[in-house]
């Protein structure tokens, strides 16, 4: 079942481009948090401005003078979004449910197949659609209470169907959501093409060993992880402790990102023993 909604064929106004990075803190544009949500509430999802608003420079990867230019973004840490790019259009077409579903262990005891290189992922819960990180180690329910989610027994397969059952029936975020994350670690990129697991076959630009534009700096990139969402999940807001290069391989995801100066103000744990370390509060 489709989503009600198509993303990848509303109408959308994109920036103009520009031929370098602008000086000081021109890029990107900012907006106050209270004033983006009061245009377009965190969970309308079916009925989004149209067009949507893009703040991001958009550079045509088949096309070399518009890298160019995105190097010199990534190479300061500006955020940009990269289009065209072939090998997340051909993961778009591979990766269906069943093909996805085959390339995982079926349950969390991950045993590798001697035929074939396993992915290991897992399934969380929450309440509702919201999902706030956290390490359950440093979890204590007596004090904190219960958990803002928990690990289940399902398999991806399992995972995919829900997924497509919450599209069918427009599932309401304050219902349970399930989010399937996996990944690869970097180790895996050193050893031999033929252990890979199908998300760095498919993936090579951001899982290998020697530099590429999404994975320029191999010795501190952390491997790959993957990350998927149905319908409405919702994720805290948080901070990441390295430089990332997201790929949209299927679907759509609305990111919201701030500053680094703005952290201060986001309610974000900076204690390094707290559970939920670089993420909000809530």
């Amino acid at each position: 079942t489709d989503p009600v909604l198509d993303y990848t064929n509303h109408a959308y106004d994109y920036p103009d481009l520009l031929s370098a990075p602008p000086p000081g803190e021109e890029y990107p544009p900012l907006e106050k948090l209270g004033d983006m949500f009061e245009r377009w509430p965190q969970d309308e999802i079916d009925n989004p401005p149209s067009p949507i608003v893009e703040q991001l420079l958009h550079f045509d990867y088949s096309n070399p003078a518009e890298m160019a230019v995105a190097v010199k973004f990534r190479d300061l840490e500006l955020p940009f979004k990269v289009y065209n790019v072939p090998e997340l259009d051909a993961a778009n077409l591979k990766w269906t449910d069943s093909y996805v579903a085959s390339g995982f262990a079926r349950h969390n005891d991950y045993r590798p197949s001697k035929h074939k290189p396993l992915a290991h992922g897992s399934a969380e819960e929450s309440t509702d659609n919201f999902f706030a990180f956290f390490v359950s180690k440093l979890w204590n329910p007596e004090t904190m209470g219960p958990p803002p989610t928990l690990d289940n027994d399902w398999n991806f397969e399992t995972w995919a169907k829900h997924a497509r059952y919450a599209d069918k029936v427009q599932l309401p975020f304050n219902e349970p959501h399930y989010y399937w994350q996996a990944g690869v670690p970097p180790e895996e990129r050193e050893g031999p093409k033929d252990d890979w697991t199908f998300i760095s076959k498919d993936l090579p630009s951001f899982s290998n060993p020697y530099p590429t534009f999404f994975g320029f700096n191999p010795p501190e990139q952390k491997g790959i992880q993957c990350r998927f969402g149905e319908r409405g999940v919702t994720a805290a807001t948080h901070y990441d402790t390295g430089r990332n290069m997201v790929a949209m391989i299927t679907g759509a995801k609305r990111y919201i990102i701030a500053p680094p100066k703005e952290c201060s103000k986001l309610g974000i744990v900076t204690t390094a023993r707290h559970p939920a370390h670089r993420r909000d509060r809530k």
